[in-house]
Order: structure tokens, then sequence, then C-alpha cells
């Protein structure tokens, strides 16, 4: 097949950029009786009774862009789950008799009751839903095949979704129908066998697009029932975000083999990304790419085919000027992690090479060793047992000790201009003023309380845009799929040759790879006429709203969480003391939670649900970042991965004022003892920092010298210790966090 061919077969598949259709107005409710309040009994998917608004508009009116945005994810109801029953391996929630709260079991494995989905969309009715612009829902659905007794079938899992997604409607919806877009994409648990799917049409695509009609642009329908993907204009001719498929770039996926391969619907997805991405570019529009399982890449783990992660990773770096941000789910744990542009090696994307054979073998030899592990049995594989999870934060940590020392650089605006006189003679280590070297992916926790239910409400910049038309406005006034938004006359985008040449700010770091010829050589344009590098931004544009504070710039994230320890109302009558996670802090693979064997001796009396504020970038005084920028991330990166050399007395840490604290009865560190925080280093002022990097690497060898051996135990900084605290949203101890 010639490329001529392979370009005129993606672009049938690639639609011509539109706006949203007009949503159908819900004919089905989620049938979910509000059993979110104390005294409601527990529906059945067979029998649900019917829903009401509490809250129904009695007039329409025209939207006002708020600047706000609800990230939720990993919801995993479970029509099995019952109150006060066993979080044992083999019971779930299902059966026997345990601490299972009546809102969910928190810190342990089971997943999520209708109660808890109930009460998650009744409050975003009404705290959210008159303040938000758009939803990004980043999937799983539905429930983990835990239980042996009842077995996942196919009807359920479409169910499981069809419920959620009315539910959306319905919370959502206003008397002209859906008021609010809302952008869904698959999760792993969202089909079976789980983790597979294969390219499409395939069944399961053909009843996403059913299930999701009410939030997919009609003139894309085609198109994602070819490949689960596609986008929507969420600020008409502004912002758009992208629902990327990542089960055609998730490593787990035995139906796929990467994205080099025309035939692979991940080459597919890449080669429509990159054209619409452009498509964006020349209409002056910005992009936020979402999807479910993050691109996460460290030594002992990888989540995407790394054909898949090497191609992502350089259309972002080509496609800078145009994309705000990544958001994803799955890991269920808070953090997020920083792409390095400099691991682009354009060799694994061209098959031929020795990195690319060797990236087959080595895919396959990995494939044949989960098979013999029966990954069936695998039942947690989503997100992170606290241990395997606090080795892969771990890791995160020891690469970001590997930042150049240019990352504190704008804590203090004295050095930049100082910056700016080394790039003449250096090479900037950040890739320029901007970090330009880095990427940004923010991955938010689930509402399946594996640790806390979590909500995430982001803030964008709308300065310009305040009387901008919204998503509502613009499709009820348009006829249904008609409306076109600036579409290129002939709709096609021409092969770009010579990118790497033509910008010499794209830096390709093969040095590493050029043992052998001229396999090697940076900036060589590809031989593989199937890849088609993006072009770079113009020379004359400034840096994207990822990077510099600008309109659209994603400027900060309050994140909610719900106490199930104070809301469930159970723990008061568990006869142990509970001392924290000594217990659970094991390899296992099934967790059983802070409750563990626990058997509460009265009916569930749970108090009225209520999420409140876990914490807020835009007061937190131990991340202190200005914005969510790549910059701004990249200083917080360098802070965490080190260790001030320089200690003086240390207070304990302040909680923020204005941040809402957890009910203190309730709270899961019910062990006070702070006798151990004598090791932690909370001495994170911004001038004893940049001290410790003006000064720093002869006068801590020197103190690293002179260290009694009794006192080489392992040292945390403050900034660690709060990331991990989140990364576990507020369920573990601070001694216990030390423990990790």
């Amino acid at each position: 097949m010639e490329l001529r061919d392979v370009l005129f077969l993606a672009a049938g598949l690639l639609p011509a950029v539109v706006i949203a259709a007009p949503a159908e107005q819900a004919q089905r409710v989620l049938n979910l009786q509000a059993v979110s309040q104390p005294g409601a009994s527990a529906p059945t998917s067979e029998q649900p009774p019917q829903h009401q608004h509490q809250h129904q508009h009695q007039h329409q009116h025209q939207r006002k862009l708020h600047g706000r945005f609800l990230h939720i994810t990993d919801f995993h109801p479970d029509s099995h789950y019952k109150t006060h029953t066993s979080t044992a391996e083999g019971d779930a929630c299902h059966s026997g008799k345990g601490p299972a709260g009546f809102y969910g079991a928190e810190t342990s494995d089971c997943d999520t009751p209708h109660a808890l989905v109930n009460a998650t969309f009744d409050w975003i009715e009404t705290h959210l839903k008159d303040s938000i612009d758009f939803v990004i829902w980043t999937g799983d659905s539905a429930r983990h095949d835990s239980d042996e007794s009842f077995g996942r079938s196919e009807k359920e899992v479409v169910n499981s979704n069809r419920l959620i997604a009315d539910k959306f409607v319905s919370t959502l919806s206003d008397r002209g129908g859906l008021s609010i877009p809302v952008i869904p994409t698959f999760g792993n648990n969202d089909i079976l066998p789980h983790n597979i799917m294969v390219g499409g049409p395939n069944k399961w695509l053909k009843w996403y697009t059913d299930i999701w009609k009410s939030f997919i642009p009609e003139a894309q329908m085609h198109t994602f029932e070819q490949g689960g993907w596609f986008f929507t204009e969420v600020v008409p001719n502004k912002l758009a975000v992208f629902s990327l498929n990542t089960l055609y770039f998730f490593d787990r996926n035995a139906g796929i083999e990467d994205c080099t391969h025309p035939s692979e619907p991940g080459f597919k997805q890449m080669e429509w990304l990159r054209i619409q991405l452009q498509f964006l570019r020349n209409r002056g529009m910005k992009a936020i790419l979402m999807g479910h399982v993050p691109p996460a890449r460290t030594a002992g783990k990888q989540n995407w085919d790394e054909t898949c992660w090497q191609k992502y990773t350089l259309w972002l770096q080509q496609f800078r000027d145009v994309i705000v941000g990544g958001l994803y789910g799955h890991m269920n744990i808070d953090h997020f992690f920083l792409q390095d542009t400099r691991d682009i090696n354009l060799n694994y994307l061209e098959k031929g090479t020795k990195e690319y054979e060797k990236h087959v073998r080595d895919k396959k030899k990995k494939h044949r060793k989960k098979h013999r592990k029966n990954q069936a049995a695998n039942i947690q594989q989503d997100g992170f047992s606290i241990w395997s999870g606090a080795d892969y934060l771990s890791e995160l940590r020891d690469d970001w000790a590997k930042l150049p020392k240019a990352a504190v650089r704008t804590i203090s605006g004295s050095d930049v201009e100082a910056e700016k006189k080394k790039k003449k003679k250096k090479k900037d280590p950040l890739g320029g003023e901007w970090a330009e070297r880095y990427q940004l992916s923010m991955v938010s926790p689930s509402i399946v309380p594996n640790y806390f239910p979590t909500i995430r409400v982001f803030e964008y910049n709308i300065t310009g845009m305040e009387d901008s038309p919204t998503w509502a406005d613009v499709i009820r006034d348009s006829k249904p799929g008609r409306q076109r938004v600036g579409v290129e006359e002939n709709g096609q985008q021409h092969p770009l040759d010579g990118i790497l040449d033509e910008d010499p700010e794209f830096d390709i770091d093969k040095k590493k790879h050029k043992k052998k010829g001229k396999k090697g050589k940076k900036g060589k344009k590809p031989k593989d006429p199937y890849l088609i590098v993006p072009e770079p931004p113009s020379s004359t544009a400034g840096p994207g709203p990822a990077y510099s504070p600008q309109p659209l710039t994603l400027t900060g994230y309050t994140q909610y969480y719900a106490n199930l320890t104070y809301l469930n109302n159970d723990a008061h009558d568990f006869t142990k003391k509970l001392k924290g996670f000594e217990e659970e802090l094991s390899a296992e693979r099934w967790n059983e939670g802070v409750h563990k064997g626990k058997k509460p001796g009265h009916k569930p009396k749970p108090r009225p649900f209520e999420f409140q504020v876990e914490y807020s970038t835009f007061n937190d005084t131990l991340y202190k970042v200005k914005d969510l920028t790549v910059g701004s991330f990249v200083e917080l990166a360098y802070r965490i991965g080190h260790v001030k050399t320089k200690s003086k007395a240390m207070t304990d840490r302040t909680e923020d004022t204005e941040v809402e604290e957890p009910h203190e009865d309730d709270t899961l560190d019910v062990d006070t003892d702070e006798s151990e925080d004598d090791d932690v280093d909370d001495s994170d002022d911004d001038d004893s920092e940049l001290e410790t990097e003006k000064h720093g690497n002869k006068k801590g060898k020197k103190g690293k010298k002179g260290k009694k051996k009794k006192n080489k135990k392992k040292k945390h900084n403050e900034v660690w210790l709060h990331f991990l605290e989140h990364a576990f949203v507020s369920t573990m101890p601070k001694k216990d966090l030390k423990k990790l």
C-alpha cells in the first residue's frame, strides 16, 4: 500500500472539524433512587425506581462561561454491593459480615455502592452544575470482576455504563436538553474481557456509540464507531477536548500491536490526532487531551506501548502551541508526571531499526510472561496497593531528583535575566525560559473508594472570553449536525517534510542511541514513509497555554473528597481502636481496608453526604504552584525530588486555614503520635531553597560526609510527604507515609 492510499484511507475516517451536534433530551433517566440519604434502600439493576430532579430549571437562560470544569473518573459502580458485608477477598463487599459502609468501604478494594454514585451526582447538581463549563469523564464505569460468585457479563457492563451516562444527562440538563458538554472515554474495565479491545468497527464501539450519543458530535459518530475517539468544542471556536481511546495505546491490550503499523488502530488514532490538531492550529484554537490510561513511564511502570508513547510525546512537542494539558484517570492515586522530550527516539517508530526490533522482541516476551500469570486473577491491576503505589511514586521522585538546577530559577524572578544571558553561551537545560523540554500529565484520584472518593474542579483563564457563546448556545441555535466551523477548503493536510531541520528548538536526543552507523543521527528525517512528523509551531509563535500564562491556561484546581469514615458513621462501634495502616502495609494483591475484620453491631446510620475540600493549588502552602503550567510543575517536581542539605529547627506544618479540615474525630489519621517527625525537613521557604541551590553541592557533600553512620536513615522533605499524603487522598497517617 502506497503512502497516498494510506492517507486517503485515513482521511475517510477523519471528520472535518465540527462542533457538537444538539444533544437529545434524555429518554432514560438513571433509574437509581436517591439512596444517598439515610433511610433509602439500595436499588437493583433489574427494577430501579425513577430518579427525580431536585432542582428543575423553570426557564431557559443563556449560560455564561465560568472558567471552571469538572474532572471525574473511575466510578466502578457495583449493583451487588451490600452494606455491612465483609471486605475480605472472595466476599468483596457482596457477602459475609464486616465493615462495608453505606457509602463504600474506604481504603479497600471493594467497588462503589449505588448510594455513593447517587450522592455524588446529587452533590454535583447542587454545588457544581451552575458553575462549570464542561465535564471530563475518564472512564471505568463498570465494576471489577472481583467475585467468582458474580461474574461480569457484557450486558452488565453495558448497562452499568448506560446508567452512569444517563445520570450525567439527567443531572446536567435543563428544559432544552443537555446544557453542559460531557466528554467520556473508555476505561479498561468498560469492556470484556477487560483490557482487550481489538480494532474497530466492533460490537463495543457500536454499543458505546449509542450509550454516548448525547455526548458525541453527530458528525463524528461514524468515526467514533470506527475507532472510539472524538473531540468536542467545549468553548466553540476556542477550546476543544479530545477523547483519546487509550486502550489502543495500552500495553496490557493483547488485541493490538503498536502505533507504528498503518493497519493498527493506535497508528490510525495518532494520524487522526495529528491532522485534527493541525486544523485547530490553523483556526487559532487550543486543545485539552484526555484519556483513561495515562502515559506513565518509569523504570518499573510503563502503561503505554513504547511506540505509542514515543509518537504521543513527539506530537505534544510539535503541537506545544496548541495543547493546554493532558488529564487522565485509571491509577486511582493523585499525582502528576513529566514527559521529557529528550527521550524521543525516532528509531522506535521506524520498522527495521535496532531499537524497534528489540522493542518487538521485548513486548512478545512480556506478554508471554503475563499470560502465564493468568491475568484474569489480577483483580486490582488498575491502580496500586499502597506498597506498589509507593514504589511507583518513588521512581518518579528518583527521576525528579535528576532535574536540572535551573528548575528552581522562577521561584525568584531575579534569576530569569541571568538565565537568558547564560543561554547564549550554553544550551538551556529546560528547553528555554518556559521549560518546553518537558510535558505535563495530571492524574486524578477516583470515585471508587480505594482511598477516599474524590473529584477535581479545574479553573482556566477566560480573559477576553467572558461573553463568548457557550456550547449550549451554539448547538441550540443550529440545525442538528449541520454547523461546520472553520473547515479548510480541501479538508486535507499534506505530508510535512523536513520538519526536524526547520525547528532548531526541537531537540531529539539520540546521542545515547548512536552506537552504529547513521541510525542515531539527531534531526535526521525518518525513512519510514508512513511516519509523518507534524509541523512545529511557527517561528513567530509564542509559548502555548501549557507553558505561558494566557487565555485558556489552566490556573489551578480544587480537590474535593468524601471522608467515608465520618460519613458512614460506623467507626465508633468498632471495638478495637484503629492504629493506622500497620496491618495493611503489605504487598497482598487484595486490600481489605483500614477497618479490616471489624463488624459493626448496629444498623447503618450514615450521615448526610458531603464532599469537602482536601486541598487547593491556589492556596496550598507547600506546593506553592502559581498555576498549572509545565514550569510550575517542573519546579514542584524538583523540590519533591531534592532533600535540602541545610537543616534547621523544625516546626509542625500548619495547614492552610482556608481549606476545610477533615472531621477530627473520624479521620483515618487516628494515631497522632508525632514522635518520628524529627527526621522530616519542612524548612521549605523560598529563600532557604534558593540559598541551598546557590551554595549547595559542596556544602551538601561536606554535610553528608560528616554525618554519623547511625543517622544514615532515609530523609524526607516535607514537600515529598505532602505529595504522598495527597497521593493516597489523606487516608494515611504521616508516620506510615514515612515508612513508604
